[in-house]
Formats: C-alpha cells, structure tokens, sequence
C-alpha cells in the first residue's frame, strides 16, 4: 500500500495541491484577544460568533450530567433522547415548517436524503457550485444527472423540459445552496422555486451558509424572501453560524416520517451525542432573540467595513468574500504571507474551486474588530503587489 500511495502524493506535492492537517489555531479575532501571538481568523465560519458562547457551553454541561457523553445507539434503536427531540421541535419552530429531523453531519444529511427520494428511474439537476455531500447524495442516487452553470436559469429550465419529456413519470429533484460556500453569492431563489413549480418538481435548498445569517430571525434565504412554504426539502447544518455540529432537514410531517425510515445515513448510525443536541437547541432558540438580532447587524456592519475597504469585490451578499489568486503556488505563497502577518485566510485551490480559479475565502464574523478588518485588508494589498500572477 505505501508503495501505491507514496507516488500519487508526491504528485500532489509538486502541484501544490497536497494537504495536511493544520495545526491547532486560537479562535482569535482581534489582536487583543487571549494569546497576542494567536493568528487572526480569517478563515472560521463561524460567522455569528458562537462556538464560544458561554450559554451554549452551559447547555452542553448539564446535558452531559444527565444524559452521559453518549447516545448509546442509533436513534431507532434506543439513542434517541430528549435533546433530540427537542432540537427538531426548535428546528421546526425557528424554520417554520411541521417537523424536522437532526443528522450527525451536513454530510450526512445530503448522503441520507437523496437517496432516499430519489432512485435509478429519476432525475436531479444540480448547480454546478453545489456542495459536495449534495453531489455525492446524487451519484448514490443512481438518478440520471444533469448540471447547470451556475446560477444559470435558462439552462435550467431546458433540463427541466429534457427531464419532463424524456422521463414523463419520473421524479425531478433540483438541487441549489442558498449562499454558496465559496464564492459567497446567492441563488436566483424565487426565480427557482418558480421554474420547480412550473414543470412538477421538488427542490431542494442547502441552507448551510444562509442559517443564522439571512432573514428575520436568522432562518435563511427561504425565510428572508417568504418562500419556505413552497421548499420541499430545506436542508442545513449547524456547524456554521450556529456554532455547533450536526446538520438537518426541515418540511412536512410527511417527509421526516419518510425519512426516519428510509435514510440510511440516520438509521445506521449512532445518534449524536445529546449533549450536542442540547447545545444546538439552546443555539437555534437564541436566534430568534433580540440579542440574536444586534449580532447579526454586527455581522452586517462588518461585512461592508470589508467590502468598503476591498472595493473590487462586487456587493457583499454574504460573510463570504474571495480573493481571487489564480494559481495553487500563488495562492499558497499569499496565504503563508499572511500567517507570517499575524492572520489566518485558507488557500482554496482545486478540487474545492475549478482550476484556474484558486483563492482566499475571507469570512467576516461578528466578532472581528474594525481595527482586524482594516489591517487584514492592508496585508492583503501587500501581499497581492508582490505575487506575479493575477489577482
């Protein structure tokens, strides 16, 4: 086995695309945090702050005081515990729909949902920029698949027609995240669910970036333009502005049921520690809180301190903001410069973004400084004049 392995991983060595486990960084986010030799981060998305958040530790103490630090079996057999339970009531509550259902990961959830919809004689079309775990849950499907440029309505709407006329009785499942992870934008949403609906099918929208951040009570992209009654399947984790682990599924009564049955990532695997639904729950329950409310306008102050600071960005639309290098050794050499700076932004390179199109992925959180944003924006400029390649 070293000898099959050794050669591959030299080869991503020498074009820069090999990776390694960083080491352990402080969650700073302003010079004058904790350590002063921590970096600051740049990179985390934990965007409203969270992760740290002492009510939200407390909640994970006295889960394991009464409950033990695990579930002790898969949720059908007998892992499921009241934490549990009440996550998905919150869920279902903060989201506004009839039911929920909690996964271990976002992950997970993607590898356990569509499968479980969607077989061999179906179709799903996907954005290109979908995530991962949403591509992956489509190849175990065994549907037929079909990709749209990003964004790219008229494409999918002549998939959409494909789909109807070549397959008339089949189930059509299109696939979009609402902020996408890399390069920050949103999906045309409105314009999407419309297209669903005009030619019969379910669609499903990933969330991940939009929870916490978006909408009235931070539930997303779908509750910011008042269209989640007419999402089949919205999906989300809550690792990211929630500051905790585990992803869901939020919708009718009936397709959690389904679910529950059918998804074999969630039948096969043993339920999260309660703990970690106890901390999510007490996450998902602050959102709708006033306190929730002046963080993510904090979040909003910051994100256009960048963006006024960073005008070659196009309006900010998301705590995501990427700085386009162009080239793995590029990107890599602005990245360490950056360390060497005193701030922590990942080199994205390929497969995560196309080639050609290697990056820093800035992400704002409510928790930086003025004085960090300012700062990381001067880096950023030196670093950029001194690198041969485009920026």
């Amino acid at each position: 086995m070293q000898e099959a392995l050794e050669g591959p991983l030299l080869a991503l060595e020498n074009d820069s695309l090999r990776r390694a486990l960083r080491a352990p960084l402080l969650r700073a986010y302003s010079a004058a945090e904790g350590d002063p030799e921590a970096l600051i981060n740049f990179g985390s998305n934990d965007y409203l702050g969270l992760a740290e958040e002492p009510f939200i530790a407390q909640a994970a103490i006295e889960a394991v005081g009464r409950y033990g630090t695990g579930a002790g079996a898969s949720r059908l057999i007998c892992g499921n515990h009241a934490p549990h339970a009440a996550l998905e009531e919150a869920l279902a509550a903060w989201k506004g729909t009839e039911a929920a259902l909690a996964f271990s990961s976002g992950y997970a959830t993607a590898l356990g949902t569509i499968p479980s919809l969607i077989g061999p004689q179906d179709v799903v079309i996907l954005d290109k920029l979908c995530h991962a775990c949403i591509i992956d849950g489509a190849r175990l499907s065994g549907a037929v698949l079909r990709i749209f440029p990003h964004n790219n309505l008229d494409r999918l709407e002549t998939h959409l027609q494909w789909a109807r006329k070549r397959h008339p009785k089949a189930r059509i499942l299109v696939a979009t995240e609402s902020i996408f992870s890399m390069d920050g934008d949103l999906a045309p949403l409105a314009a999407i669910v419309a297209l669903k609906e005009r030619y019969g099918a379910w669609l499903m929208v990933d969330e991940a970036h939009a929870a916490g951040v978006l909408g009235a009570t931070g539930g997303g992209l779908a509750q910011a333009l008042g269209l989640g009654g007419r999402i089949e399947i919205q999906m989300g984790t809550l690792s990211k502005a929630l500051g905790c682990s585990g992803g869901y599924i939020v919708g009718s009564r009936t397709l959690v049921d389904w679910l529950i049955n059918k998804a074999r990532s969630l039948i096969f695997s043993t339920a999260p520690a309660p703990a970690s639904a106890a901390t999510a729950t007490a996450s998902v329950r602050w959102m709708s809180t006033e306190a929730a409310h002046e963080r993510r306008a904090l979040l909003w102050t910051n994100v256009a301190l960048f963006q006024k600071t960073w005008p070659e960005l196009a309006a900010a639309q998301s705590p995501i903001a990427p700085v386009l290098v162009g080239g793995n050794e590029e990107t890599l050499r602005l990245s360490k410069r950056l360390l060497a700076a005193g701030f922590f932004v990942p080199a994205i390179r390929y497969p995560t973004v196309p080639r050609g199109r290697e990056r820093l992925r800035v992400t704002i959180s409510a928790r930086h400084s003025a004085d960090s944003i300012q700062r990381l924006t001067v880096a950023l400029r030196a670093g950029l004049g001194t690198l041969d390649g485009p920026q």
